[in-house]
């Protein structure tokens, strides 16, 4: 399979690039930084700015699927006015003129895979939320509505479309997980917040996995949760981390000083969602990495 992926340079895009390229399907990454090191080998970049039509779009004509995984990183810097734009239209902006190429092709992809995130239902709903549940309405649920609307249309053109609602990626390098064992290996590690907020995980390799079952499979279309079956309070995830790693579990971080550090970006890791992956499940996929457990010994060994 010919592949189009933009973001392809990012955490899941990294690995994800790596495997389908070992799976023997041809690539080409659109990346608004041509010259940077990407640790990607015998991979063509092809220069974009993720906002407007440009010589990037002959390729739409050549691939017979297109994988967006395009935008800023959510958690990367404090919510002002400035950054909350700027992770929306970098959404956004990829997502609609990746549909508008795709309009104007000679020749269109059969498949178009929209990266979303568990965002969409909004946070602190304690019911269990399925791909069929209502979005919410704070800043993350808006991000994720706008996101996935940005590439609306394509089925009416007879392309197959993937929207995955990401849950929280477990990476060792980077993400929730290496900010989670910073406290632990310093000795302080607690609960955060009242630690009854539930986390929606998902294994790196699982969701690589996942996203590529769903690339190959002609049958699978519309919105999939990718998350572990068994999603996990943070006060129980904190006691897995201090077992695996050896570090006493002793030290609560209150909210009120989360919130004076992070401000509204707070909401990432004080408010919880209980998401459930019953489409992915349904649809025969088999995590390799089910249990919490499982997970971090995998990635913490």
């Amino acid at each position: 399979m010919r592949i189009l992926i933009s973001g392809g340079t990012g955490m899941i895009g990294r690995p994800l690039v790596t495997r389908l390229q070992e799976s023997g399907h041809q690539l080409w990454i659109l990346t608004r930084k041509i010259g940077a090191r990407h640790n990607l080998k015998n991979i063509q970049m092809v220069h974009w700015d993720g906002s407007r039509l440009g010589e990037w779009s002959e390729y739409v004509n050549q691939v017979d699927a297109i994988i967006n995984l395009a935008g800023e990183n959510i958690g990367a810097k404090r919510w002002s006015d400035k950054r909350k734009k700027q992770i929306i239209e970098s959404r956004v902006n990829a997502g609609e003129i990746l549909t508008e190429a795709i309009k104007q092709a000679r020749k269109r992809p059969r498949v178009f895979v929209q990266a979303s995130a568990i965002g969409f239902y909004g946070v602190n709903r304690h019911e269990n939320l399925t791909e069929a549940s209502a979005s919410g309405d704070d800043f993350l649920a808006d991000i994720c509505i706008k996101w996935e609307e940005s590439s609306n249309g394509l089925e009416s053109l007879g392309i197959r479309r993937v929207v995955i609602r990401t849950g929280v990626v477990l990476s060792k390098n980077e993400g929730a997980l290496n900010r989670m064992l910073i406290p632990f290996k310093l000795f302080v590690g607690g609960p955060i917040g009242g630690g009854r907020q539930m986390i929606s995980w998902i294994h790196p390799f699982d969701e690589i996995a996942a996203i590529q079952y769903m690339l190959e499979n002609d049958e699978l279309a519309g919105v999939f949760n990718l998350t572990a079956p068994e999603p996990i309070s943070n006060a129980d995830l904190g006691r897995y981390l201090a077992r695996i790693t050896h570090r006493p579990y002793w030290l609560p971080v209150p909210a009120f000083a989360l919130r004076i550090l992070l401000g509204e970006m707070c909401t990432l890791v004080l408010d919880g969602q209980n998401v459930t992956s019953l489409r992915l499940v349904d649809a025969g996929f088999q995590f390799k990495y089910g249990k919490i457990e499982d997970a971090l010994k995998n990635l913490l060994a």
